[in-house]
């Protein structure tokens, strides 16, 4: 069983930046992280997700614009989120899979507002 506790969303103006946080209550050595979204009246999306070996992968219209990042050693993965766009507005969820049961976790979210 993993907690994720996501943090840092907020209001910010278009083109700006925001950096996200999931800390999980355990190693994630082992897991697959990934963040999801989910805008309002929308499905939930993913993102952009990191291998243990970090290897990453993004959503296409977040591609050089969004970082995802982990830093085991503090259990935490990070979504670094720049030249924001109103319709990158969303409630952001984390997620860790296990690589060995396959099961996944997800964190409560944390809201994402772009607006001048």
């Amino acid at each position: 069983q993993v907690q994720l506790v996501e943090s840092g969303g907020g209001l910010v103006q278009p083109g700006g930046s925001l950096r996200l946080s999931c800390a999980a209550s355990r190693t994630i050595n082992v897991y697959t992280m990934a963040w999801y979204r989910q805008g309002p009246g929308k499905q939930r999306d993913w993102v952009a997700g990191i291998s243990p070996g970090g290897t990453t992968n993004y959503e296409d219209s977040v591609k050089g614009r969004f970082t995802i990042s982990r830093e085991n050693a503090k259990n935490t993965v990070y979504l670094q989120m720049n030249s924001l766009k109103p319709n990158d507005a969303a409630v952001y969820y984390c997620t860790a899979r296990s690589l060995r049961t396959g099961n996944s976790y997800w964190g409560q979210g944390t809201q994402v507002t772009v607006s001048s």
